[in-house]
């Protein structure tokens, strides 16, 4: 399968990561195909900056330079880059927007699931904004503004919320994961300061639910 470039330069690129498929190489032969691996053959310098789950689908930045690698490695840990993601949830949020700040740890027995932990677990901070409650459903279609980025974070979080995302695998009831033949999470929208170029990138790809 072809990957999809959002966004092509010398030293970066923007590519699509559809759903069910990992950003970077698991173990065993079987978790070969990913993002990267299809990539290289045409731009054999790729390197990933950031991942995004193997069900959740959207924008992963490229760096196609070690220089431009750790460019972008400088604006993550920095927190200089805006992203935006798109989620379908279970029920209709009471509040139009909000923050959620709850600590997370990795459920080690249930790797590679993630836990609320307020004694060990780093902090993570969400916000999000409705954009849309379906009373026929019962779901709202939410948007999701990271502030910091830990491993299912945004789907964690979501959960404690008591609105899990619709399709998850993970943290969703039966019922709720299988309103949706896939997780309903997409990385929507990127925004930065290009460290090469000198002007703004604002990419912006739409989900397919």
């Amino acid at each position: 399968m072809t990957i999809q470039l959002a966004h092509q330069d010398d030293h970066l690129l923007i590519a699509h990561k559809p759903p069910g498929l990992l950003t970077v190489p698991g173990r065993g032969p079987d978790k070969q195909d990913c993002l990267i691996n299809r990539l290289l053959p045409d731009f054999p310098n790729s390197r990933i900056v950031h991942r995004l789950d193997m069900a959740t689908s959207g924008l992963v930045i490229i760096a196609q330079s070690m220089a431009a690698l750790q460019a972008m490695g400088r604006l993550f840990e920095t927190r200089n880059i805006h992203k935006e993601y798109i989620a379908v949830v279970d029920g209709l949020l009471e509040k139009d927007e909000g923050e959620i700040r709850l600590p997370l740890i990795c459920d080690w027995p249930n790797r590679p699931k993630q836990m609320v932990c307020h004694d060990t677990g780093k902090s993570a901070h969400t916000r999000y904004e409705v954009i849309e409650r379906n009373h026929e459903s019962q779901q709202s279609r939410v948007k999701l503004l990271p502030v910091t980025g830990r491993s299912h974070q945004l789907r964690v979080h979501m959960q404690a919320l008591g609105h899990p995302i619709v399709g998850d695998e993970f943290y969703a009831p039966e019922e709720i994961r299988a309103a949706a033949p896939r997780l309903l999470l997409h990385a929507t929208r990127l925004r930065f300061q290009h460290p090469f170029h000198d002007r703004e990138m604002d990419v912006i790809l739409q989900p397919e639910f």
